[in-house]
């Protein structure tokens, strides 16, 4: 009598056609793991998905809304200029 309350375990057989199955569904995750990880690592690609996405979305919001496009452009324009008015104006009061 044992005292052993392990269930006894007998290996698994698996045919060479399971085996190369499963190793053949851990390859193709793994590649889609390493792609992910490339995908997010990447700076540059990223840098080219987010400007085109943005463009997209400034050429969407053109056809959508074109006075809130506008009001967009006039804002930034105005922001620039203070920007450098304000620099500008700083460097000769220094001087």
């Amino acid at each position: 009598m044992s005292t052993d309350k392990t269930p006894e375990t007998t290996p698994e057989h698996h045919s060479t056609a399971e085996l190369r199955s499963e190793a053949d569904r851990a390859r193709a995750a793994l590649a889609g793991t390493l792609d992910a990880i490339e995908y997010k690592l990447n700076v540059p690609k990223q840098i080219k998905i987010n400007t085109r996405r943005f463009t997209l979305g400034l050429h969407r919001l053109g056809d959508d809304n074109p006075l809130a496009l506008a009001g967009i452009a006039l804002g930034a324009a105005a922001a620039a200029g203070t920007i450098v008015w304000w620099g500008v104006k700083t460097v000769l009061d220094r001087r």
